[in-house]
This record gives C-alpha cells, sequence and structure tokens, in this order.
C-alpha cells in the first residue's frame, strides 16, 4: 500500500506555523509512513522553523494586502497569479492525496490550485472570526476545523467540525514545575507572581503598561516575568537596567514556556488564537489585552469568546496604561475570582486538537 502524501500550507506568523506542525506530527504519529511536504511564504518565519521542525518546504513569492499602502500593493496580482501557477506545479509534482490549510499568505494560492486539480483539502480555522480567503476557500472545503462556537456565520454548517486549536504539548506540560519554574527565574515561592506574554515579537501596549505600573507592582511587592519581545528588549534594558528589581524580571523571550506559566499565579496576554488554546489547557486566571492592529479585529472577538463564559478578564487596548496594573493587582488578591476564572477557562480545553485534525485528514482520504 502506497505512503499518503499530505501538503500543509500556511503560515506567516508562530500563530500559524505552530498549529500546523503540530498537525504535521500528529499525522506522522497516527502513520509515520506518511509523507509531509509543507508550502509558505518565501521570506517568512515558517521558512525557518519548518525545517527546525525536520520538514521540507517550498515558498511561493506571495504577499498579503497591504491596507495602509496602495502602492505596495501594485504587484499583488502578479505575486498571486504566479503563487497559483506555482501551487499547480507542486501538486502536480508532489501528488498529495490531500491538503490542509492553517491560514497565512501561501494558503490561498496552495488550497485554490487543490480545488483545481481536484485535491480535497481542509482548512483549520484557528480565530472566532474567519479572515476573508478562510471564507472564501471554505466554499469547497471537505472540513473546516474551528476552535470557537458560532462558525457557521462564515462556513457551511454541515461541513464544521469543533476541534480546538493544536498547541504546542511541551508548553502545556506545567503539572509539578513550579518551584523549578521559581528557581529558573530566580523568585520567590512566598510571593506572588505575575507573567506578561506579548508574543515573540513583543506587543507596545503591554510593554509600555508595564511601565508606567512599576511603582505600584514593587510597592506591592509583587513579582512579574515580564517577556519583551524582540522589537522591544533593548531599549527597556537601556532605559531601566539589566538588574532593575529583584522582583522584576525582564526577558526578550521565553525559551521555556512550560516553567513560566508553571511561576505564574496570574497571567497577561494578548489575545491570538494559539495562546488562548494553551491558556485554557494551564487553567490559570488570565487577563487579555487583544492586538488591535491584526486584520479584522479578530484578537478582540477571539478574547470576547472567552469573556462570555466568565474565563477571563478583558483590558481594551486603548485603556491598559491606567487600568493594566491596577486589574492585575486585583485580581491577584481575589482568590474566589482567580478559582472561578482557572476553572471556566479550563471547561474550554481541547488538548487533543493535533491528533483530532489528523485523524479527520486520513478520513478525507478514504
Amino acid at each position: 500500500m502506497k505512503s499518503k502524501r499530505i501538503i500543509i500550507s500556511g503560515g506567516g506568523t508562530g500563530g500559524h506555523i505552530f498549529p500546523a506542525i503540530a498537525i504535521a506530527n500528529a499525522l506522522k504519529k497516527l502513520d509515520p509512513a506518511t509523507e509531509i511536504l509543507f508550502v509558505g511564504a518565501s521570506g517568512r518565519m515558517e521558512m525557518e522553523k519548518v525545517p527546525a521542525a525536520g520538514y521540507k518546504i517550498i515558498g511561493l513569492e506571495i504577499q498579503g494586502i497591504q491596507r495602509k499602502s496602495i502602492l505596495k500593493n501594485v504587484m499583488f496580482p502578479v505575486k498571486l497569479m504566479l503563487s497559483v501557477r506555482k501551487a499547480i506545479a507542486i501538486i502536480k509534482d508532489f501528488k498529495p492525496d490531500a491538503a490542509v490549510g492553517v491560514g497565512g499568505y501561501a494558503s490561498g494560492p496552495l488550497l485554490y490550485a487543490a480545488s483545481l486539480k481536484n485535491v480535497p483539502y481542509l482548512i483549520q480555522e484557528q480565530n472566532s472570526y474567519a479572515g476573508i480567503t478562510n471564507k472564501w476557500l471554505g466554499k469547497k472545503a471537505k472540513k473546516i476545523c474551528v476552535a470557537f462556537d458560532g462558525m457557521e456565520k462564515f462556513f457551511p454548517f454541515e461541513r464544521i467540525i469543533k476541534t480546538g486549536n493544536p498547541i504546542r504539548k511541551d508548553s502545556v506540560n506545567v503539572a509539578g514545575k513550579q518551584m523549578q519554574a521559581l528557581e529558573l527565574y530566580n523568585l520567590s515561592a512566598f510571593k506572588k507572581t505575575i507573567l506578561v506574554i506579548g508574543g515573540s515579537l513583543g506587543a507596545r501596549t503591554l510593554n509600555n503598561s508595564i511601565q508606567a505600573g512599576l511603582d505600584e507592582l514593587i510597592a506591592a511587592d509583587v513579582q512579574v516575568i515580564w517577556q519583551t519581545g524582540k522589537f522591544y528588549f533593548k531599549g527597556i534594558i537601556e532605559k531601566l537596567g539589566e538588574e532593575y528589581h529583584p522582583n522584576i524580571k525582564i526577558v526578550e523571550f521565553l525559551n521555556r514556556m512550560d516553567l513560566a506559566y508553571a511561576a505564574a499565579d496570574v497571567i497577561i496576554s494578548r489575545a491570538g488564537a494559539g495562546t488562548i488554546a494553551e491558556l485554557c489547557v494551564i487553567k490559570k486566571p488570565v487577563i487579555l489585552v487583544p492586538s488591535p492592529n491584526v486584520a479584522e479585529d479578530h484578537q478582540t472577538k477571539n478574547a470576547l469568546a472567552l469573556v462570555q463564559e466568565n474565563a477571563a478578564i478583558f483590558v481594551a487596548d486603548r485603556d491598559a496604561e491606567t487600568k493594566l496594573v491596577d486589574k492585575a493587582l486585583e485580581l491577584l488578591n481575589d482568590k474566589d475570582l482567580q478559582r472561578k476564572l482557572s476553572d471556566n477557562i479550563g471547561k474550554m480545553a481541547m488538548p487533543e486538537a493535533d491528533e483530532v485534525i489528523a485523524k479527520e485528514v486520513f478520513k478525507m482520504i478514504k
């Protein structure tokens, strides 16, 4: 029997790439003979992350539509046409049994090419609000795997399956690691700890809000693990110094997400779909500050899906500098609210999403 061949397309951000790799790993786990090819956008993060995870990737010369600059869109139709042509060539050459789209620039041309070549495909929609490309591709998808309720607004109801978002299993494995975590960050077990995460590049609002509230945090004798992100780390260190205060740990990137989560009593985060999926599994009280700078404002919609279930506290980006630290300190002092948020966010966890999606891919082939 010949081995199954599957193309996984998409990327652009960690939020698309990590789920894509998780699905690939689950396919391999269910059937080790499966051959997998990734298709990404040239020059984007996936071209580095996917080979590092042990998979082959081909890049398409595709970009997104630039909402702020008409000039930058002049080449878009040409790049789109060339990308579709290259995607058709990839399909002819690789002869996939199925394709999976996880969102991001490369997903569109590849899945469109798959539809032209009668290759069945599945869409993994991570957000609670579907983007234009996925809505359009959803018309011909065999299955649409979603993480939130109410997605029949965007897709044919009978083809939707609620699977949750695939997560990085090593990131959410936090059980019994609190002491190891506190040791890593040189923190005290007798003080409360806030974890601030703004994604690998960082979030200006979160950084400004923490800077604005440093005196309050220090006065409250609260510990902070503050992940600034790549763009902001240098500037913050230049302003505050390497060893600003023993309670405030300033880091550019969290290499051990599991230990950062394990150390935290309360978490402050953006509301990307992948992060939310992880937060549901680790079951800690969360304050979400959605980024307003994303397509269709989907982070706000992701956050509100949790707020409706009393599973998170919401602070709008525009209010964060004045309100965020106060909210965090209030939450740290409210044991009942912490317990309620933890219980409710835990009910929304779908930790086996990667395997559920992988099984759907194999069903499509049959």
